[in-house]
């Protein structure tokens, strides 16, 4: 059995532009309905839903069938999650809150097996080795590693640089919501100066040579982050896809929640 290729780094590294899609609802279903969508890929939230490792996990086996590749947010770039994500078969995680190049470094080894990182060996007890079935899979692990790092604070921004220069980052990606608020700018992820401020770090982290990537739901705006030279865009959550379909359901029967009741249709 051979390892899977890691599509998503491949395409990132020939340039190519990739569309995807947030998932915060936690439930295989949606997810698996998500995936058949033909997004490029899908993000599998840690950090701001209810996600554990079995869920997790349960959500990737929903997504395999499809060719969108799933990424995983966890909570925060701690090591042995690290370990125990990719050991579920994650080959891409996106880290949040990276400030440092320190920081990042340590996420690096954290992804990588032993010289060339501190992952612990045991993915023959895992589903990442197909249970020992994937022939030398420590071996060739670490090739299909993706590893994102979202910048999302003004400390983190202003150390762009040195954190860009950390070998064995593939991508950073930018916070438009927690950067905003790092500035003063609380709710206000499309304010013009983040917005030229995510444009700026897009067009370094691309002279870098490393993919950047952002969540964005408006078009003009995501169009300006692509010509920035984005690699890598989310253009919806579902959470909050169904809460405007639904509320937009509604409306078509009843202007203003509450009022008659269904027996009096």
């Amino acid at each position: 059995m051979k390892i899977p290729c890691n599509q998503f780094k491949i395409d990132l590294r020939q340039g190519e532009t990739l569309l995807g899609l947030w998932l915060g609802l936690s439930e295989t279903f949606s997810a698996e309905i998500c995936a058949g969508a033909g997004f490029d890929w899908l993000l599998i939230d840690g950090e701001h839903g209810p996600n554990d490792l079995r869920s997790i996990l349960a959500q990737l086996q929903a997504i395999e069938p499809y060719p969108s590749h799933a990424i995983v947010r966890p909570p925060q770039g701690d090591h042995v999650l690290i370990k125990q994500l990719l050991e579920t078969g994650v080959q891409t995680l996106l880290i949040p809150m990276v400030e440092t190049a320190e920081q990042a470094a340590g996420l690096v080894r954290a992804m990588r097996y032993p010289p060339a990182g501190i992952r612990g060996v045991g993915a023959a007890l895992a589903r990442a080795s197909r249970w020992g079935r994937i022939d030398d899979y420590s071996a060739l692990a670490n090739e299909q590693m993706c590893l994102l790092l979202q910048v999302e604070t003004k400390l983190g921004y202003e150390n762009l640089d040195e954190i860009l220069a950390v070998d064995g980052v593939d991508g950073i990606f930018f916070g438009a919501a927690d950067l905003a608020a790092s500035y003063g700018l609380l709710g206000q992820a499309n304010h013009p100066s983040i917005v030229e401020a995510i444009e700026a770090g897009l067009k370094k982290t691309r002279a870098a040579g490393k993919s950047g990537g952002v969540l964005c739901g408006d078009k003009a705006i995501v169009e300006r982050y692509f010509a920035a030279g984005a690699r890598f865009i989310a253009v919806g959550v579902d959470a909050l896809l169904l809460a405007a379909a639904t509320t937009e359901l509604r409306r078509v029967y009843r202007p203003e929640p509450g009022g008659k009741s269904a027996a009096n249709y």
